[in-house]
């Protein structure tokens, strides 16, 4: 099954990878410059070591990791629906004009998150990004209801 749905999928995975390193090429500089070391750090959690790089003025570095969180929250229910509609034979036409748009659109969302990040236009590409997101699902239900 070669279904051209997969391409976007792969291409939100791959630009998840590109903000995990992003994340870390940020976050570990931004620790170093605050005075916080890694090594000595036991039992802490993300949350923790967030507020102490934004107590320490490092706010910037806590987005690209903040945006890493988001690529791993609702993006989940991209891959699965785009996955169903790659195996029910519907992962072309809209389906993929929609996957691809949310992908740009997610992409949008990061860049916006990590250079900018005003909450209103994060939103408003967060917002768009979810409709196509529920066009798909809906298309998905529809196919698998009617099929």
């Amino acid at each position: 099954m070669n279904s051209p749905i997969l391409a976007p999928i792969v291409a939100l995975a791959a630009w998840t990878m590109v903000m995990w390193a992003w994340m870390y090429a940020t976050r570990l500089p931004a620790m170093a410059r605050a005075g916080i070391d890694g090594k000595a750090m036991v039992g802490s959690t993300g949350r923790g070591l967030r507020d102490d790089l934004a107590a320490a003025g490092e706010l910037r570095a806590c987005w690209v990791a903040d945006n890493y969180n988001h690529l791993l929250e609702q993006p989940v229910v991209f891959y699965a629906v785009a996955l169903v509609l790659a195996l029910i034979g519907q992962g072309d036409g809209i389906n993929l004009a929609f996957a691809w748009g949310y992908v740009g659109l997610r992409i949008v969302h990061s860049l916006v998150q990590v250079l900018i990040n005003r909450v209103v236009v994060r939103f408003a590409v967060f917002a768009l990004a979810s409709l196509l997101l529920i066009g798909l699902v809906l298309h998905a239900a529809i196919a698998l209801l009617h099929g």
